[in-house]
């Protein structure tokens, strides 16, 4: 489903890293990180309307999701997105927007059609 619905397109499954002159246990490994590591437009939804640098105030890096099922355990708590005002994986999910917009609203059909309410 996280395929089927848009989500690799930024929280991108495999990334291999660079090539790091005198380090080589990190140059060109394949890893599993979630993510693309760029900005984008979240939408309204998540605005605080504070620009970072070249970010508008709507504008948020991806985050990775590697390790994402060890929140709790490690944390002591499940909030999630930048300013903690998830409280579970699904309602992130629903405070995309944006370029997310697309994806989000296919998350909804997919919830809706398995508990047969629209």
């Amino acid at each position: 489903m996280f395929y089927a619905v848009g989500c690799a397109g930024c929280h991108t499954p495999t990334l291999r890293t660079g090539t790091f002159r005198g380090v080589p246990e990190v140059s060109n490994q394949v890893i599993h990180p979630y993510t693309d590591l760029l900005v984008h437009d979240m939408g309204p939804g998540l605005a605080d309307g504070r620009s970072d640098f070249q970010a508008s105030g709507s504008e948020w890096r991806t985050p990775p999701l590697w390790g994402i099922g060890l929140v709790e355990t490690v944390n002591q708590h499940s909030n999630f997105l930048h300013d903690g005002r998830a409280r579970t994986l699904l309602e992130a999910v629903l405070w995309h927007g944006g370029e997310a917009t697309r994806a989000r609203d296919r998350v909804k059909r997919l919830r809706a059609r398995r508990t047969g309410t629209r």
